[in-house]
């Protein structure tokens, strides 16, 4: 189980990072708000435990960020707002749970290990129908830019976006250079180079074809490309 642990008080932190790895847990740590979205944004963690102010960008920030996203990764907050009034809006963003500073260590990790024993958040969020296709192991959600296959979460540009679910819409369809052109850039003023599109599938492969992963864009050579769990379609 990953953990991250966003704090500024090193004080705290710190002997905090070393009590959750005793307990087996991998723990990643960040000292400001901006940090900790940066890691929040490059890698899947099974659990974030949050202080409420934070330099730069605040834990209530980050936990509205994530839910807006629909990840229902848990969410803990430890903070010294104590009001009643400060816990409905820290559960109102979309906490788990919250525990006031200061907290007896004993009491944390209990309640690190109940929220841990919830179901497993790695599988994809529900998506409207409108939004999502799946073909094979590959879900998107192309409402919010983004993937999921073997549990991972896959964040997609607005033109990768566009190229996918064109591709999954049209599955084990050979679809043409310029039909794909035709439909990424259309009329645009400004025209693509000649290699554009060839760079555009490289990098969508490179993001929903990990290794060990079935292939799903074939390349049909000198004519366009196919996109499905097999070559033939």
């Amino acid at each position: 189980m990953r953990i991250l642990l966003v704090d500024d008080e090193v004080e705290m932190a710190e002997p905090l990072r070393l009590a959750l790895r005793r307990e087996g847990y991998e723990v990643d740590v960040a000292y400001d708000g901006e940090a900790g979205w940066e890691k929040v944004q490059q890698q899947r963690y099974d659990l974030l435990i949050l202080d409420w102010m934070l330099p730069h960008r605040s834990g209530l920030e980050i936990c509205r960020v994530v839910r807006s996203r629909r990840d229902s990764t848990p969410v803990l907050f430890l903070t010294a707002k104590d009001t009643v009034d400060d816990r409905v809006q820290g559960l109102d963003a979309g906490a788990d749970d919250y525990l006031v500073k200061p907290f007896e260590l004993r009491e944390l990790l209990a309640r690190v290990r109940a929220l841990l024993r919830r179901p497993s958040t790695l599988e994809p969020p529900p998506v409207t129908p409108a939004s999502q296709l799946k073909i094979a192991d590959l879900t998107l959600d192309a409402a919010n830019q983004c993937a999921y296959r073997q549990g991972r979460r896959i964040e997609l540009s607005e033109k990768e976006t566009q190229l996918l679910e064109y591709l999954m819409q049209n599955s084990n369809q050979l679809l043409t250079h310029d039909q794909i052109y035709e439909h990424l850039w259309g009329q645009s003023s400004e025209k693509p180079t000649s290699n554009a599109l060839a760079a555009q599938i490289r990098l969508l492969r490179r993001k929903i074809e990990a290794k060990n992963e079935t292939t799903l864009i074939h390349t049909v050579y000198g004519r366009g490309y196919r996109f499905g769990s097999t070559a033939e379609g």
